[in-house]
């Protein structure tokens, strides 16, 4: 009889725990940091209670003891949780923003008119970040590189961004337009893309050249200043300057300077040949093409003046004699006109 009995209390004790439950439909949730999570819930009770009141709870250990708090009493909180259930059978959250310390257990609770109840069971939400690396850790001009983007979680597709704009594929060979600050995200989560990664492409100077400030022609006692031009990755640490006098023949190069700009104050007939500057980085280095300096001797003020007289003379002075010619001819050519007149005059007057 007392087995019975046992039996008995037994399931209505089940009866009694069927009645009353709390069940979740994704027990363990992995989220991205900035993204939402919706916990898909449910909850039961007797068809004779009525229910009054809910509320989800976080897990916290306070002083060495767990305990549940109430989300609406946690600061952090504020504005980004929403209750989607109601106060039949349906007891889903949203929790919006999400940030890596929303990491934890949560739990439910709902209030009828005799009892209150908790979940016995609860969700484990875990929030986590992308990480974003570039492989190899150094790349120079051509190297195989390869995005990476690791995570906890396994939500859908990654998608790369470099400084904002969409990347084609996270494998490429690279170029000296791929230096840029890359993340991932999942696609369609772009809002909780990963922290950038830089990449630097380094790559030894190029289209190197060399810039002159100089007034032609380029007379002896006059300056001159050439300044070498060109973008490298990293910058070119070292300048040097070659010159040779022989333009056909680049073996007699001399050094003649280093840095970024050389300058000669007082140039010299020794001075005219080529100028050839060459940069230098920790990827390389690159020459530019030869720039041709032709000093010229400087004329003398007085010389030039004296050839100026003698150019105004050579243009003014035949101009002159002609008209003074001309005015000393005219008055004779009058009296020979005047004397032919008078003389046919007497042989037929």
């Amino acid at each position: 009889m007392i087995q019975v009995l046992i039996l008995l209390l037994l399931q209505q004790a089940e009866k009694v725990s069927a009645a009353w439950s709390v069940t979740f439909e994704n027990p363990d949730i992995c989220a991205l940091r900035g993204s939402s999570v919706e916990i898909r819930c449910s909850y039961s009770y007797p068809d004779e209670e009525s229910v009054r009141g809910t509320a989800w709870d976080r897990g916290m250990n306070q002083n060495g003891v767990w305990e549940r708090v109430r989300l609406s009493g946690l600061p952090s909180y504020n504005g980004r949780f929403e209750y989607q259930g109601d106060h039949a059978h349906n007891c889903s959250l949203v929790l919006r923003d999400l940030q890596e310390n929303d990491t934890g257990y949560y739990y439910f609770w709902f209030d009828t008119d005799k009892f209150g109840r908790r979940s016995k069971t609860s969700v484990f939400l875990s929030v986590t970040g992308l990480r974003a690396t570039v492989r190899p850790d150094r790349v120079r001009l051509g190297d195989s590189v390869t995005l990476d983007c690791q995570t906890e979680c396994q939500n859908g597709k990654i998608i790369w961004f470099r400084d904002g704009r969409p990347v084609a594929e996270p494998t490429f060979q690279a170029q000296t337009t791929d230096t840029g600050n890359y993340s991932c995200a999942f696609e369609g989560l772009k809002s909780s893309q990963s922290d950038p990664v830089a990449l630097d492409v380094w790559y030894p100077p190029l289209n190197v050249s060399v810039e002159v400030n100089r007034s032609d022609p380029l007379l002896v006692g006059s300056s001159v200043t050439l300044t070498c031009r060109g973008s490298a990755s990293p910058a070119a640490i070292t300048y040097t300057w070659w010159y040779s006098s022989d333009v056909s023949n680049s073996s007699t190069e001399l050094q003649v300077g280093s840095g970024q700009v050389l300058s000669i104050s007082s140039v010299e007939l020794a001075h005219t040949g080529t100028y050839i500057c060459q940069a230098q980085n920790r990827a390389g280095q690159s020459r530019s093409a030869e720039l041709l300096l032709a000093v010229e001797e400087t004329v003398h003020p007085l010389i030039v003046l004296g050839i100026g007289i003698k150019v105004i003379i050579l243009l003014v002075l035949p101009p002159i004699l002609i008209w003074v010619w001309k005015c000393r001819s005219r008055p004779h050519a009058t009296n020979e006109e005047n004397t032919s007149n008078d003389y046919e005059n007497g042989i037929f007057g």
